[in-house]
């Protein structure tokens, strides 16, 4: 162990065997050895090189620098500061053990076979390939590391305190392997570029003499270009876009059609080429044969089908009159309903009766706006938006497009669907409508647009805003059986491969079906089991087990369709106290709901199950306290309003919310507290505030067909509703009795039983 001036390198690693000179921050006077550590930001390595100071120099300026020798290694120890402030270390002195064993020579041989390896790929000119071959010691051998730039400080510092020769080599190895392996992915990316490049422009010569040597022959093939330029030539472009296809082709013909353009710009001018321009259908404008046509493709639809020939005796109109068409006087129709009243089909209808062309677009699930107007040119596989598509499937610019399941559209971090909507929906814009891919004016003004949805409340604001709603509420048990029995009857038939004289059905089995087995705003699920009952008579007759004509009563239907899966239970479910029966509206239509309330002794509180959203919550909580101000009306005792009250609404998996059940929730309680029982016969729909007024509600046309449905002969309504009977068919009028309302005293008059006397008992 001997003590030594520490000399600290800052960023610097001297390796032994290393010659070389310094300036150094500490003053090594007659020193004769040193230890050289290198440091980084006053982080100092264990181990640092003992060097011998071979020659003191003076610089120019004044400056003195040392020529320093490396040794071998030394591992510093304690320390301490002499009388000039330096700091001197007890040092460890450890030179390389010059004898190796088999492990050791087979790592130096790996090492040199990577090295040369390196030294190849970088085109040694033989020097560093001489020098490295001079070093017989493995362990100076694997310092050679210290000499190359390519690696860190850091791991330069790792190799000088790995003392260990096997150690050291191994490391070394592990080092110069990375760095190989960098280098050799350097060179393959660099030799695929260059041959690439060599590649393309080979061709590129090859394909001009091919030209050249056509045009010698005489065979000159109509080159890409002209094709393009010969059916611009004939497309009836307007002006604007003519201009933009010019440009674009004088692109392709400076480039050459080897460019690596060419692709991009021919398939833009295929695009533009293949928009309809210029073409329409011939329109038939007679407003009785569209009704006609709408009559006889669907039953009911009164608003929408009255809707679509207004349209038409507009449009005949202003052409009689040679009034110019208004490009501001599209028509946008929302139809909004339930599943499977026929919203989607009639958008075929009216395409048939204005003699267009039609195209659906189906937008559930559509989240990236570039599916509506496209993508931008500069990306890979860029294609136009879905408008565009849809007018090249047409093949007119006037045809009808079905916007289907608009109230599906989602919105993310590629952009809002619904957003990019609004231009096109919108007859004031719509004129001139701009595809990114495209980047020209589209005229959208002459196509119908018919947009379907299940809600309304799902549909953004400002594009609802640019909407013509329509509404559909369903049909009724009547209509239902017209449908039934005028149109999914005989198309079932014939899908099932039965004639019309083989199998009959009464309008008593069809009703049976669609009161028994089917409980929907649509006919969706009415056709499946009516296709269901003629699958089995068609196996029945194939089976030779029934000769034809087979005519389907009420055994053949129970036998086949099973049991009854829908029942009338209202007079069942309010037959006790604490039940009402309520009328709700769900995105598949209307329907009935049942609200069960009841009691315990215990802390004062309101319990709440099956689902409820925040607004039916508080509904419960305001009726709880209406009915507490008016205890003395209905023959109650404030103290028994002191107990634990639970209002529970069936079918819990179903989320349920909405204002409109309050007065439900409110008659139950009543019913609870006063022991009266509500009459089976009566449905229910309002809201109630902490007064006891009752409020208008929504959706009023499906409640009342689902109370119809459901067999009830009464129905409460809000005074502010009355004049929302207008929109009831006649016929569901006439069968119910209405009772509009404006306080909640009314509606517990109506609802519950009268209270019963000591005396009647």
């Amino acid at each position: 162990m001997s003590t030594m001036l520490l000399v600290p390198l800052e960023d610097v690693v001297v390796f032994p065997n290393m010659n070389l000179t310094l300036t150094l921050s500490v003053d090594v006077g007659s020193e004769d050895r040193v230890l050289l550590v290198p440091q980084h930001e006053n982080d100092y390595a264990a181990v640092g090189t003992v060097a011998e100071v071979t020659d003191r120099v003076r610089l120019p300026g004044g400056g003195r620098a040392v020529a320093l020798a490396g040794l071998h290694r030394g591992l510093a120890g304690a320390a301490e500061t002499d009388a000039r402030g330096r700091l001197r270390v007890a040092v460890e002195e450890r030179p390389d053990d010059e004898t190796a064993d088999g492990r050791t020579r087979e790592l130096e041989r790996e090492y040199r076979a990577i090295v040369e390896e390196i030294l190849e790929l970088r085109g040694d000119d033989g020097r560093i390939s001489a020098f490295v071959r001079s070093i017989t010691e493995p362990g100076a051998l694997a310092d050679t590391v210290g000499y190359s730039p390519d690696f860190s400080f850091a791991q330069k510092v790792r190799v000088l305190e790995t003392v260990d020769i096997k150690e050291r080599l191994a490391l070394a190895i592990e080092l110069q392997r990375e760095r190989l392996a960098e280098m050799q992915v350097r060179r393959r990316i660099r030799d695929d570029v260059e041959e690439g490049a060599a590649k393309q422009q080979r061709e590129y010569i090859l394909r001009k003499q091919m030209e050249s040597i056509r045009k010698e022959l005489g065979e000159d093939d109509v080159s890409i270009v002209t094709e393009l330029r010969q059916k611009l030539a004939e497309a009836e472009l307007p002006e604007p876009v003519r201009e933009q296809a010019e440009r674009e082709l004088g692109r392709l013909e400076r480039q050459g059609e080897s460019s690596p353009e060419a692709s991009m710009i021919r398939n833009y001018l295929e695009w533009l080429l293949a928009v309809p321009w210029g073409k329409r259908s011939d329109e038939t404008l007679d407003p009785l044969h569209t009704r006609e046509v709408l009559d006889a493709d669907h039953a009911g639809l009164d608003d929408v089908k009255e809707r679509i020939v207004e349209y038409i005796a507009v449009r005949k109109l202003r052409e009689e009159r040679g009034i110019e068409p208004d490009k501001r006087s599209g028509a946008i129709l929302t139809l909004v309903g339930p599943p499977g009243t026929g919203k989607t089909s009639i958008g075929e209808s009216i395409a048939r009766a204005l003699g267009r062309d039609f195209v659906r677009m189906s937008l559930g699930g559509v989240r990236d706006e570039a599916e509506i107007r496209g993508h931008r040119r500069t990306y890979i596989g860029a294609l136009p938006g879905r408008i565009v598509r849809a007018l090249r499937d047409a093949g007119t610019m006037n045809p009808v497009i079905l916007l289907d399941e608009v109230d599906k559209v989602g919105a993310d971090w590629r952009g809002d669907p619904s957003a990019a909507l609004l231009e096109v929906l919108d007859p004031a814009q719509n004129s001139t409508f701009r595809d990114h891919y495209l980047d020209v004016e589209l005229d959208l003004s002459e196509v119908v647009f018919i947009a379907t949805a299940n809600m309304v409340d799902t549909i953004p604001g400002p594009l609802l805003d640019r909407m013509e709603v329509i509404r559909f509420d369903g049909y009724t048990v009547d209509e239902k059986v017209g449908i039934a029995r005028g149109y999914l009857w005989p198309r079932q038939r014939e899908r099932n491969g039965l004639r019309e004289d083989e199998v009959a059905i009464g309008d008593i089995a069809l009703e049976t079906v669609i009161t028994d087995y089917t409980r929907e705003a649509g006919v969706r699920q009415l056709e499946r089991e009516l296709g269901k009952l003629l699958r089995k008579t068609a196996t029945r007759i194939a089976s030779a087990k029934v000769d034809a004509p087979v005519a389907i009563g009420l055994d053949e239907l129970r036998e086949a369709l099973g049991r009854q899966q829908f029942y009338r239970e209202a007079a069942e479910r309010t037959a006790v106290p604490g039940v009402a029966t309520g009328l709700a509206v769900t995105g598949t239509g209307g329907d009935v709901l049942f609200v069960e309330a009841t009691s315990a002794k215990g802390a004062e509180k309101l319990v709440l199950t099956g689902q409820l959203g925040d607004v039916m919550k508080e509904s419960a909580q305001i009726a709880l306290s209406s009915l507490r101000s008016r205890a003395d009306g209905l023959g109650v005792d404030e103290d028994a309003f002191e107990r634990a009250f639970h209002v529970h609404v069936p079918a819990g998996a179903i989320p349920k919310d909405g204002p409109s059940a309050g007065i439900t929730m409110a008659t139950a309680l009543a019913s609870l507290l006063s022991g009266r029982a509500v009459k089976h016969t009566v449905g229910m729909t309002g809201e109630v505030t902490l007064q006891g007024r009752v409020l208008p509600i929504g959706g009023l046309k499906q409640k009342v067909l689902a109370a119809h449905a459901a067999g009830l002969t009464d129905v409460i309504i809000p005074e502010r509703n009355r004049q929302d009977l207008d929109d009831v068919p006649e016929h569901v009028r006439d069968e119910l009795t209405f009772h509009p309302v404006i306080s909640l005293d009314e509606v517990l008059e109506l609802a519950l039983e009268p209270a019963v006397s000591l005396h009647a008992v």
